[in-house]
């Protein structure tokens, strides 16, 4: 129930009370008990108080706003993760040390400050981005809002009321409908007031066609679509107007059912395989993490407190405040290093890069994370109206009577659009139209409502789809040769329109149910009056009593021809195709001088629709079309694809069974002969099934027709709780819970609703069913290329982890602090990781069965190598910096040329105890312009005296990570077969990387920030004999992999070789 306005924010209780009980049954229910239960009398409505009484119990006639999310809640929820967590709690510890570190000092280094203030912009922009996705997650139900009625023509207090606010109503309330009007409530139809009222219902019920209503009751357990005598809130009068009771309003309405299922599928969110994997990666680092900084801890503690054992007791405990902040600043740059602070940036870019290409191919991707998502679709639970299909009516098959009687003639029509100029009729007489062929293209062009208009590139139905079908199918007729020069050429409406020119209508037969057909009364320019109907075959043949032949001639129809006519009939049924039939009349005696003459006798019979069967009977009758709602011709190739890439489709549509079923079978969901009463069911059938997850699990295609919103989410459920991952395609309003719902809500750009489109994480600009997809092709190439970059970032940060713990165990000097790493995991890592997700499509990627969204995303081999790269990288960092301390030649290296003091590794590894050395010295060296002295303290040498070290230290890294990222272009492809140039990019971000660090080693400015000088040539070539090895260490763990792995390898090498050409 709506709540809307503050006066009656009290009564939710109340109506929460009255919607638990039980629905009263309106459309199983004959007029007179309807007006009894509601306490009405329709010619004098409700009276004023009684509307107040029941506005406190039902509330206003509006949709539930739901409390949205705070801004702080959606903050807090953004610290979830793992990852964010840890990196949260490293950047407030560090920001507490600096700070302790200025006091101590006496002064507050803006330098210190760096590492904590850059890793809360990290945080601060994630949880930006964060909360401007989550906030617009509510759009979907403000857009259908949108749809609700604004105004309704009420009965109240024996007066009509025009144009009441539609939020006003309550239930027992009368309303009047006419053509156009929005359909405010849920109401149940009390009396026609035209011979037909038709409601298009389409987007609630996903049916291709206008309903017409009744006021005649419906079985109890009638589906929503069968419903014939009941209109629900936000469809369409196309025809018609009546008079109706409203049953139910707000929340408790057809649409506010939607809504709330929106707003319950909003609210079970799931996280995409990627963040699942991500979160466990987390978890398990963190505990990793704990686990090292707890051993390099014990490992130091003999550095800042100490003791002596007295009888067996230690005693005399000795404690170095300023040791043990010393060893936790490790700590935390361990912390630092662990985490792939860049990550997350690195991924939404690549995301954002995946989106660009989708868009590009017509897929409009909302939600980032979906890009990845739909790399591991396993089912497409595809609706048919307007995704498969067109939404479009077209004729498909023309059948005219031939030459003599008994004989027939079928002319199969191309095209699946309202665009006259989309294909032509095959088989068409070359010397053009004959008199039965123009009879029949004079029944289709004026007794006909319809029209059809150009909007943009497309062309759009004015009007009843059925009737601006028959209109494009006589343009594909063309005219006769008599009347070509009379109309312009090129014109899409230039034959209805010279058709139309042609006769006066002047009275017009509505449709109705019972005589099911439509019929016209015309003046020609003879003078003459005649009657051209059109409607259902088997009725009109009942009130036909002859043909006319091809040459224009009429013949008796008798009962060999009429028995053609119904056999062609029920083949064309078989097909789901909707059959319409043409018939005409020359003599109407009654008729003779009427001129829509309100006066004239014969207006009489026109005013009462019971006469119309009379008036259209001894017809003569000219032929038949099949129309349908047609597949899209793309969308046979795009299901193919589907089986291949071992996507399961699955149709769930709300149109009725056999059309459904034809359509699946046209498109190759099912084969054109295949038994398909295992596969095929309705909504409801599912519903009773006794074993539903079992026929979730059917191999192949599956149909579920005539299904309502309730039903779509359960399959869409069902299907994730299976473990697959659901990509659900829709339209319309009765789309939305299952398109939020699904791993992967893709609406219809074109003829998608608001809602729809709100409610989906992808949008299909062409409409086009391929279009998926190719986007799942794409999602899969970015989530090997994330693969790619996501291990190639680990394995650096594993080597980070070793360096640092190997400098802790060794007891060496810090060779690199926080910042430094914090510069190395943001800036320096970025490019060469995001150039990865640049990495070309393997040629077979929709060849290969979709991956399970459980799948790790590193293996235990895969791990194993990067412990092995971790660990070299460690043994290079620390190793480099041990050797410029200890050694003046490497590899044939001169490294004195800056005039450093040399020391043993003894000395080093103990370097805490230089103040009680005898006369140590330090000779002072040259950085680039700088030199570094050490008379007053000479065991500055190990603490500020380190930076040469720390320079190379981290240089060595750097480099490393360069060459660590071409080993990332392949899983377990050598460098021989896929070469860099095979991602040019690639070499670009590597250029950039080297670039960024040569400008903090020589801007003086930055080289400040970041403790670190200049390096020569010597010490250059240093750095790339030490960080080159890594390159062959994983050729050689590669090609273990390629031949531990043996047949399973082949694929890969054979899409590496394409690659590569």
């Amino acid at each position: 129930m709506g709540r809307g306005g503050e006066n009656y924010g009290k009564r939710e209780n109340a109506g929460a009370a009255s919607s638990k009980q039980e629905t009263f049954p309106a459309w199983a229910r004959d007029v007179k008990q309807c007006e009894e239960k509601y306490q009405v009398n329709r010619e004098l409505g409700l009276p004023s108080a009684e509307v107040e009484k029941r506005r406190q119990i039902y509330g206003l006639n509006e949709l539930l706003k739901h409390e949205p999310t705070s801004i702080f809640q959606l903050l807090l929820e953004q610290f979830n993760d793992t990852l964010v967590r840890i990196l949260l709690a490293a950047a407030i510890i560090s920001f507490v040390l600096a700070w302790y570190d200025g006091e101590g000092r006496g002064e507050k280094e803006i330098t210190a400050f760096v590492e904590p203030l850059v890793i809360f912009l990290i945080l601060i922009v994630n949880a930006i981005v964060g909360i401007w996705q989550e906030s617009s997650a509510e759009k979907a139900l403000e857009a259908l809002k949108e749809i609700q009625s604004e105004h309704a023509d009420v009965i109240r207090d024996g007066k009509k009321v025009s144009s009441l606010p539609a939020k006003e109503l309550v239930p027992g309330d009368i309303v009047e409908l006419r053509v156009g009007d929005k359909v405010p409530a849920d109401m149940r139809v009390l009396s026609l007031i035209s011979s037909t009222v038709r409601v298009e219902q389409g987007s609630l019920t996903g049916e291709s066609e206008a309903v017409s209503k009744t006021a005649k009751v419906v079985p109890e357990n009638s589906d929503i679509q069968g419903k014939k005598c009941m209109v629900f809130a936000g469809t369409t009068m196309v025809n018609g107007n009546c008079i109706c009771l409203v049953t139910e309003i707000g929340m408790n309405t057809e649409i506010g059912k939607v809504h709330s299922q929106i707003h319950e599928a909003s609210q079970s969110d799931t996280d995409t395989p990627l963040k699942k994997k991500l979160n466990e990666f987390g978890e398990v680092l963190t505990l990793i993490i704990g686990m090292i900084c707890i051993l390099v801890w014990l490992i130091n503690v003999k550095y800042f407190l100490s003791w002596e054992y007295v009888d067996g007791w230690p005693t005399n405990f000795k404690f170095s405040f300023e040791k043990c902040t010393y060893y936790f600043e490790i700590a935390v740059a361990l912390a630092v290093a662990a985490i792939p602070e860049g990550l997350p940036a690195v991924i939404t870019t690549c995301l954002a890069l995946g989106t660009r290409k989708m868009a590009q191919k017509n897929a409009l991707v909302r939600k980032l994370p979906s890009v990845e998502t739909l790399g591991c679709t396993t089912v497409i639970c595809s609706d048919k109206t307007g995704t498969l299909t067109t939404n479009q009516m077209a004729v498909s098959k023309l059948v005219a009577i031939g030459s003599r009687s008994g004989t027939l003639r079928s002319f199969d029509v191309e095209g699946t659009t309202y665009d006259p100029f989309d294909g032509k009729i095959l088989g068409w007489p070359v010397d053009g139209m004959d008199a039965n062929l123009e009879m029949i293209a004079k029944i289709s062009a004026v007794c006909n409502d319809a029209g059809v208009e150009q909007s943009g590139r497309h062309y759009v139905a004015i009007g009843m789809p059925t009737e601006a079908a028959l209109k494009v199918l006589v343009e594909k007729m063309e005219l006769p040769e008599k009347y070509a020069s009379s109309s312009a050429p090129g014109d899409p409406r230039r034959c209805c329109q010279v058709w139309n020119k042609m006769v006066q209508r002047i009275a017009t037969l509505e449709f109705d149910r019972d005589r099911k057909s439509m019929g016209v009364i015309i003046n020609s320019s003879s003078g003459n009056k005649s009657l051209l109907v059109k409607g259902a075959v088997e009725n009109l043949l009942e009130r036909s009593s002859f043909i006319q032949l091809l040459d224009g001639s009429t013949v008796e129809l008798d009962k060999y021809s009429k028995d053609l006519i119904l056999q062609v009939l029920r083949e064309m049924s078989t097909d789901a195709l909707r059959c319409l039939g043409f018939a005409y009349k020359e003599e109407l005696p009654e008729f003779a001088t009427y001129n829509s003459d309100e006066d004239h006798p014969a207006h009489q019979l026109l005013l009462n629709p019971s006469n119309y069967s009379s008036i259209e009977s001894n017809l003569i009758f000219v032929g038949l079309v099949g129309l349908r709602d047609p597949p899209r011709k793309e969308v046979r190739q795009a299901i193919e694809d589907c089986k291949a890439a071992g996507i399961r489709v699955m149709v769930i549509t709300g149109d009725n069974k056999n059309t459904a079923e034809a359509i699946c079978r046209e498109i190759g969901v099912f084969g054109y002969r295949e038994d398909i009463t295992s596969r095929s069911l309705t909504g409801k059938e599912f519903m009773d099934h006794p074993d539903q997850r079992n026929h979730l699990r059917q191999n192949g295609g599956l149909l579920f027709s005539r299904a309502e919103p309730r039903h779509k989410q359960e399959i869409v459920r069902l299907l994730k709780q299976d473990g697959e991952v659901v990509a659900m395609t829709g339209d319309g309003v009765n789309d939305a819970p299952a398109l939020k719902l699904a791993d992967i809500g893709v609406a219809m750009g074109i003829t998608g609703t608001e809602v729809a489109k709100e409610a989906s994480d992808m949008v299909l600009a062409d409409d086009n069913f391929s279009t998926i997809v190719a986007a799942v092709g794409e999602g899969r190439s970015i989530y090997d290329n994330m693969k790619a970059f996501i291990r190639y970032m680990i394995s650096s940060n594993i080597g980070e982890v070793a360096s640092i713990f190997l400098t802790a165990a060794l007891g060496i000097p810090e060779g690199m602090i926080p910042v430094q790493l914090l510069w190395v995991n943001l800036v320096t890592d970025g490019p060469p990781a995001t150039a990865l997700g640049f990495n070309p499509q393997d040629t077979d990627i929709m060849k290969k069965p979709p991956r399970r969204s459980n799948d790790s995303l590193i293996t235990a081999w895969i791990l194993f190598r990067y412990l092995v790269i971790g660990s070299y990288v460690g043994l290079a960092t620390v190793g480099v910096f041990i050797i410029w301390y200890t050694h003046n030649t490497f590899m044939g290296i001169d490294l004195s040329g800056d005039g450093h003091s040399l020391v043993t590794y003894s000395q080093l590894s103990n370097w805490d105890k230089c103040p009680s050395w005898v006369n140590f010295t330090a000779s002072p060296f040259t950085a680039g312009p700088q030199v570094f002295k050490f008379n007053t303290n000479p065991c500055d040498y190990f603490r500020s005296g380190k930076i040469k070290a720390s320079t190379l230290s981290l240089s060595v890294l750097v480099s490393i990570e360069m060459l660590n990222s071409l080993n990332a272009l392949s899983e377990d492809g050598s460098l021989l077969t896929m070469p860099p140039w095979v991602n040019p990019w690639l070499l670009l971000a590597m250029s950039i990387s080297f670039g960024l660090h040569f400008l903090i080693l020589y801007v003086p400015f930055l080289a400040q920030v970041f403790g670190i000088v200049p390096l020569s040539l010597n010490e250059w070539l240093l750095v790339l004999a030490v960080a080159f090895p890594v390159v062959l260490i994983d050729e050689v763990l590669k090609c273990i992999g390629r031949c531990t792995t043996g047949p399973w390898y082949s694929p890969a090498t054979i899409s590496i070789k394409h690659k590569a050409e």
